[in-house]
């Protein structure tokens, strides 16, 4: 169903329900910091276990987007984003309800299914709906984007306020009557998509996400086990021999979970190499900031989550009024090397932050200027990712684009949480040592932007490829039928 079919305003409210999903999956990654304490209280978690009630979510969500994308190709967007929602409204009630640690590492595992079904059937579906206009398309995207950063500080500031006055249930309730409200207007909203033939490769999603659970789980682990010991390297090397085994799989299956020749399409891999490394540098800085803000600055839930509302409002402004203009003006390759260099000289700036430092000196100059290189570079990788890919395959090009900047979020934080542990940020009754380590998260987040910006000056493409914009290719995915 082409946007000519579906209705014009029509596709504005479909926008409107697809960034609410982005909001939501990105708010579920954001919302249970603060409440990790009294979670940990009231169910036994033990310290070095509690991350994972973070990291099954992550895993969960970034393991199977792949296998997310490709359900969407084969049996139609609306129908995996409905089942997502589905999904992700069970784990809720799980977490929620949970009495035991296993039950609520399970519930958020099952809401990170739940993500990783809604996640690129959302993107599949937003590509159909204003493929046919590039303009559209471009302030779409942006809409879609601006979603996220969103997402991420909403989950503070609402996890903090429903922590500290209701319970920490409800960080997880919460998502219910809103998926209610998703379910209902869905048969309304958004386009009916067609199937195709095709096998799912089930056993490729398995050991993918395996290798990227045991991956995340070794390198959290490092800081105390240490990056010498059996279980770090072990760990890690189970974790290459599952993902190996995932590339074997996919190179001899006929119909694979990711067409491995999906990755020779011009600027395909290198827009997603700059997603992978742009959320391993921003995630950590999110992270390390809040625990600055409360841990060395004392403010508490609510103001914390305040303190983090600049930041958004400049990522969304730039995203929805600027950076589409920049686009047609400049290209997708400037700005993501411009953005990605931006983000590193805030995330250099944050480095130097002090123990007796306070909010208007060393956090809301630098992480403006952080939260300005995000934005600059996020959507312009976001739309090369998806605008290479065939028609045929927009649910596996939005699978892998997300998959790499969840897997960048999830194994960059591990890592810089690793790094800043060791050097004193896990004493957080010595301020001046835990601010330390935090100003080396902030560091190696900065390197790791610095990698991105040289790698997609390298790698990124300025000449078109035959899938020029998401416009033109869902144009001509629109004549053929192939709807999502």
């Amino acid at each position: 169903m082409s946007t000519t079919t579906h209705g014009t305003s029509r596709r504005w409210w479909a926008l409107a329900l697809i960034a609410a999903a982005q909001f939501m999956v990105i708010m579920d990654t954001s919302i249970i910091g603060v409440a990790l304490p009294r979670i940990q209280q009231d169910l036994g978690f033990s310290p070095e276990n509690l991350s994972w009630v973070f990291n099954a979510y992550v895993v969960a969500f970034g393991g199977l987007l792949l296998l997310g994308g490709r359900l969407s190709d084969l049996l139609g967007a609306r129908r995996v984003f409905t089942a997502g929602w589905v999904v992700l409204l069970a784990g809720s009630a799980i977490a929620g309800a949970a009495g035991e640690v296993w039950v609520e590492l399970a519930g958020r595992a099952t809401q990170g299914i739940g993500a990783a079904l809604i996640a690129p059937s959302a993107l599949t579906l937003l590509m159909v709906l204003f493929g046919s206009e590039p303009k559209d398309m471009t302030k779409a995207l942006a809409l879609y984007g601006a979603a996220a950063p969103a997402g991420g500080t909403a989950g503070v500031f609402l996890g903090g306020v429903i922590t500290e006055y209701i319970s920490w249930p409800w960080v997880f309730y919460i998502n219910i009557p809103i998926a209610l409200i998703a379910l209902a207007a869905i048969p309304a909203l958004m386009p009916q998509g067609q199937t195709r033939r095709g096998s799912t490769d089930f056993l490729g999603a398995i050991t993918v996400t395996a290798g990227l659970a045991v991956a995340v789980y070794s390198i959290v682990r490092a800081s105390e086990a240490g990056w010498n010991s059996a279980q770090t390297l072990v760990g890690l090397l189970v974790a290459v021999a599952l993902l190996g085994t995932f590339l074997g799989i996919q190179a001899k299956r006929r119909a694979p979970l990711v067409r491995l020749g999906i990755f020779r399409t011009p600027n395909l891999g290198a827009a997603n190499v700059a997603q992978l490394l742009l959320g391993a540098a921003w995630i950590p800085m999110w992270f390390f900031l809040n625990l600055y803000l409360q841990q060395v600055l004392g403010l508490d839930a609510f103001a914390s989550g305040s303190a983090l509302l600049p930041m958004t409002t400049i990522i969304m402004v730039i995203m929805i009024a600027l950076a589409p203009r920049l686009m047609n003006r400049f290209g997708a390759k400037p700005m993501v090397v411009a953005g990605l260099t931006v983000l590193a000289l805030g995330l250099g700036w944050l480095s130097l932050l002090r123990p007796d430092g306070g909010f208007w000196v060393d956090v809301l100059p630098a992480s403006v200027v952080a939260a300005t290189g995000m934005a600059l570079a996020f959507i312009p990788s976001l739309g090369t990712a998806i605008a290479s890919a065939r028609p045929e395959e927009g649910g596996l090009a939005s699978g892998i684009v997300n998959t790499s900047y969840q897997i960048g979020s999830a194994l960059g934080l591990a890592a810089m949480t690793a790094l800043a542990a060791s050097l004193g940020a896990g004493n957080s009754d010595d301020v001046v040592a835990l601010t330390g380590g935090l100003s080396a998260a902030f560091l190696g987040a900065g390197a790791i932007a610095v990698a991105g910006a040289l790698i997609a000056a390298l790698t990124l493409n300025r000449s078109r490829s035959r899938h020029t914009t998401p416009g033109e290719r869902n144009d001509t995915a629109a004549r053929s039928g192939v709807t999502g």
